[in-house]
C-alpha cells in the first residue's frame, strides 16, 4: 500500500512567493529528498507552487515513518514555519484512506 506525506508551506503572497522564498524552499526540498532517500522510507516526488502556497509530495510504504524522518527538517526550517502536513494512510484513489493533519 502506498502512503503519503503532503506538506503545505505558506508563501508571503497570494501567488508563487518571492524568488528568495522559492530558492529557500528548493534548498529545503533537497534536504528532504536526501533525508527520505538516506532513511529508505520512500521518495520525494516534487512540488507545486501557486495560490499562496507550496505543496511538497512524498510517498512511501509508511506515512508515519516518512513523517518522523522529515519532521526535524520542517521544525528547523524558517520556510516551513506556519505550515502543516497531511499524512495519508492509503492510496490517493482510496476514498476511505485515513488522513491526519499535523503541525510542527
Amino acid at each position: 500500500m502506498e502512503q503519503a506525506v503532503i506538506v503545505y508551506l505558506l508563501l508571503s503572497d497570494g501567488q508563487f512567493g518571492t524568488s528568495q522564498e522559492r530558492a529557500s524552499i528548493l534548498a529545503l526540498e533537497n534536504q528532504l529528498e536526501q533525508a527520505v532517500g538516506n532513511a529508505s522510507v520512500g521518495e520525494f516526488d516534487g512540488d507545486e507552487f501557486g495560490e499562496g502556497k507550496c505543496i511538497l509530495y512524498m510517498y512511501g510504504p509508511d506515512a508515519e515513518r516518512l513523517f518522523v524522518v522529515i519532521e526535524p527538517l520542517l521544525k528547523s526550517s524558517p520556510e516551513a514555519a506556519g505550515g502543516y502536513a497531511i499524512k495519508r494512510f492509503g492510496g490517493a484513489a482510496d476514498p476511505s484512506a485515513k488522513e491526519v493533519r499535523v503541525t510542527w
